[in-house]
């Protein structure tokens, strides 16, 4: 029979392991190869942000897991994971409903080779009040969310006879996330102010940015964390440095040392792998969910079970305790690797082992800026910031199009984006 590797999760890993294994082992008829997720359609997750300010319109940069199965010879299944039989090999999905209605019962998927790519989903650590006050920003819902709630305060105030109208809004965790969308939320306001919403002044969407740890982005250099600091607080974001978030309210969050007023409130602080991952079907998990995995991503209890990507607790090296941060570029990276795996375990070859390479981090600071350092090639670590830094992070999203279309269709897909901008709104207005 031929080999099914079943892929759970079609983020950017899962997604890209999926396009890459059915161009190859898929095509020649070498594998079968089926991605499983809970939604029809997949945006890469960096770009949340852009959709929570309405920078991005999603329904535009969304790609449907049908059509790219159908293109690259895999299948695809709808469906959320519940539960794993390892005896059996057998994935175990939620029914599928509408309206209270079943339109697919509860079903089973069997596998040869498991791959989960689930990713990961924000950690509150439990702070009171966060997970009903705070939006959270895992999910393209999550996003449409908050740019619905902004437009309504915006709507609100535009109606509103009341001098003095003000929105404010709380961000909490400045790392990629929280950053990134402190600047587009100011270039938000900007742009609702060119398209007449100008009872808010932009200077009257208050931001502020709140960080337990002494400093914005810990993951970079201290030198540009800082030069982002500096940028954040000349576009009038407040950042909060040192300040713990103790409870969070309907009206605002408690710090350690002040009440932070806010009526919209973001929750970017910390991951975790999904809950129902911790002892599933007795695999080895973290304390944050994630699975342990050994050098060559397969589970550390079950040699067919592999995991990549934000929801695997992964050795940096072989040996290595420290493990891989939750970043894009690992799960790029994982992927690539099991696309080799997969090759030589067809072959009844060793299969190989991950080694953690880090090319460097690039924060966008919207139109404004960008920051940020690129490691690794001929010239070792090199900071950027400004126009180049932001040429190459708008790169970074045209390189994960290149691995899921090609060269040709997501050169297509550029001078589309292009013509866009000549002909929309550049802010999405609904």
């Amino acid at each position: 029979m031929t080999h099914r590797i079943v892929i759970v999760g079609g983020g950017a890993g899962g997604l890209e392991l999926a396009t890459r294994l059915g161009r190859s082992l898929g095509k020649r008829g070498q594998a079968q190869i089926v991605l499983i997720d809970a939604n029809a359609t997949h945006l890469w997750k960096p770009l949340l942000h852009e959709v929570a300010a309405g920078s991005l319109n999603s329904t535009e940069d969304e790609l449907s897991y049908v059509a790219q199965a159908k293109w690259n010879h895999f299948d695809f299944q709808l469906g959320r994971m519940t539960g794993l039989d390892r005896e059996r090999r057998k994935v175990q999905l939620a029914a599928i409903e509408d309206d209270g209605a079943i339109l697919v019962p509860e079903r089973e998927i069997g596998y040869d080779s498991l791959v989960l790519a689930i990713g990961s989903t924000t950690n509150d650590f439990g702070t009171p009040g966060a997970a009903e006050n705070c939006i959270f920003l895992d999910t393209r819902a999550q996003a449409e969310r908050f740019h619905r709630k902004l437009l309504t305060h915006y709507l609100r105030a535009h109606v509103s006879e009341q001098p003095g109208e003000y929105i404010e809004v709380a961000i909490v965790g400045a790392g990629a996330t929280g950053v990134e969308l402190a600047a587009e939320l100011r270039n938000a306001a900007e742009e609702l102010q060119a398209y007449g919403m100008d009872r808010i002044r932009p200077e009257d969407l208050r931001i502020t940015l709140v960080e337990a740890g002494p400093r914005i982005l810990p993951a970079l250099p201290e030198r540009i964390a800082g030069q982002a600091h500096r940028t954040l607080e000349k576009l009038g974001v407040r950042v909060l440095t040192g300040s713990a978030v103790k409870e969070v309210r309907a009206d605002g969050l408690q710090t350690a040392g002040e009440f932070v007023p806010a009526s919209l409130k973001v929750w970017a602080a910390g991951i975790r792998a999904p809950a129902f991952l911790k002892d599933l079907a007795g695999l080895e998990t973290n304390r944050i969910n994630q699975l342990v995995v050994n050098s060559t991503l397969q589970t550390t209890r079950d040699p067919n079970v592999f995991a990549l990507g934000d929801c695997a607790a992964c050795p940096l090296t072989p040996g290595d305790t420290r493990t891989v941060p939750p970043r894009a570029q690992s799960a790029h990276q994982q992927a690539s690797l099991l696309v080799k795996t997969f090759k030589a375990r067809l072959e009844g070859k060793p299969l190989p082992d991950y080694v953690y390479k880090d090319y460097g981090s690039l924060i966008s600071l919207s139109r404004f800026s960008a920051v940020g350092n690129l490691m690794g090639g001929a010239l070792g670590s090199l900071t950027l910031e400004g126009w180049l830094a932001r040429t190459f992070y708008v790169s970074l999203y045209r390189m994960h199009q290149v691995a899921l279309y090609g060269p040709l269709r997501a050169l297509a897909l550029f001078a589309g984006d292009h013509l866009r901008r000549k002909t929309e709104p550049r802010l999405k207005l609904h």
